[in-house]
């Protein structure tokens, strides 16, 4: 099938009881649509696969990976290998509803949007571990990068191609699609969405992914605010290190002068060695972030290696 009006891209990781009802819920919601369908199997270690690939499906393409490389690189390659002229994203878990995307697609067209994100209506997780962690997340990521949405978890959008093959999905970078979308100058909105409780299987996540949200923040907010313009952001604390540093040598020279022991004064000495090896942590790990990022597009190279695709021809 080439070049449908729209491909819906599904990542599943363990979702074995999930896959049949899933995707006959995608063909009575997209019925008459010029569509197709890309599963990528993130290294599952149950019948997933299997199943997959003896679903007799014209519409149905199947990427297999060699072993689980995480959701963000999942969703790299079902955009990647989609061949629609928009792509739908969603979860494989039968939380999200595809009755949703038909509409979405429309408003997303009626309105010339570059992107549609879902927003989670009535969201049937647990408080603790899922909708509380999630706020956090939210409140955090909206509140640093400027880009205000309400639901950066939900994986249910609508993407123009040409806009989602160029968000480079690296790492765990797919919490932050809207910001990414934002740094192509993406024009976007967001819409409610259906949620349904899970009924096979167990959650993937838990309250240690907000965590996980702090340190790609850090990431994301200098691809924002200083990817263009980086001596803004080193050159600054450059500056102010240098500045600090040599007041605080500036005062030790002072007291020794003055014959004062300045062997003493370990609280001093160890808030500037903190100080200059958090410094350094931090800009190591936005460098080395970068030089990944440049490792990849340079070579055109992909965070992911797929065995082989599955389809079948109609």
């Amino acid at each position: 099938m080439a070049n449908p009006l729209i491909s819906v891209v599904v990542c599943v990781y363990n979702e074995q009881d999930n896959i049949k009802p899933m995707i006959e819920q995608i063909e009575q919601a997209l019925e008459g649509m010029d569509y197709e369908l890309v599963y990528v199997d993130d290294g599952s270690k149950d019948q997933t696969l299997p199943i997959l690939k003896s679903i007799n499906n014209p519409r149905l393409r199947v990427v297999e990976f060699r072993r689980n490389y995480g959701q963000s690189a999942a969703l790299a390659a079902g955009i990647e290998y989609a061949r629609g002229q928009w792509i739908a994203t969603m979860d494989g878990d039968l939380q999200n509803d595809p009755v949703d995307v038909p509409r979405m697609l429309k408003i997303a067209q009626e309105r010339d949007l570059d992107m549609l994100a879902g927003v989670r209506q009535k969201r049937q997780d647990g408080m603790f571990l899922r909708k509380i962690p999630s706020k956090i997340a939210n409140a955090m990521i909206r509140r640093a990068s400027g880009v205000y949405l309400h639901d950066y978890g939900c994986t249910l959008k609508i993407f123009r191609a040409d806009l989602a093959k160029s968000l480079g999905l690296y790492g765990e970078l797919h919490r932050f699609i809207p910001v990414l979308a934002d740094l192509e100058g993406a024009r976007m909105d967001e819409t409610p969405v259906n949620h349904h409780a899970r009924q096979f299987g167990s959650s993937k996540y838990g309250i240690n992914r907000t965590i996980k949200v702090l340190s790609d923040l850090m990431l994301i907010l200098y691809l924002k605010r200083f990817r263009h313009k980086p001596m803004h952001l080193f050159g600054g604390w450059g500056v102010l290190s240098f500045a600090v540093g040599a007041l605080i040598l500036f005062y030790l020279l002072i007291e020794k002068i003055f014959g004062h022991d300045i062997a003493d004064r370990p609280l001093l000495m160890l808030g500037l060695i903190l100080f200059m090896a958090g410094l350094q942590l931090v800009a190591l790990g936005i460098l080395s972030e970068m030089h990944m990022r440049t490792y990849y597009e340079s070579q055109d190279k992909k965070p992911y290696r797929v065995r082989r695709i599955y389809e079948h021809n109609a």
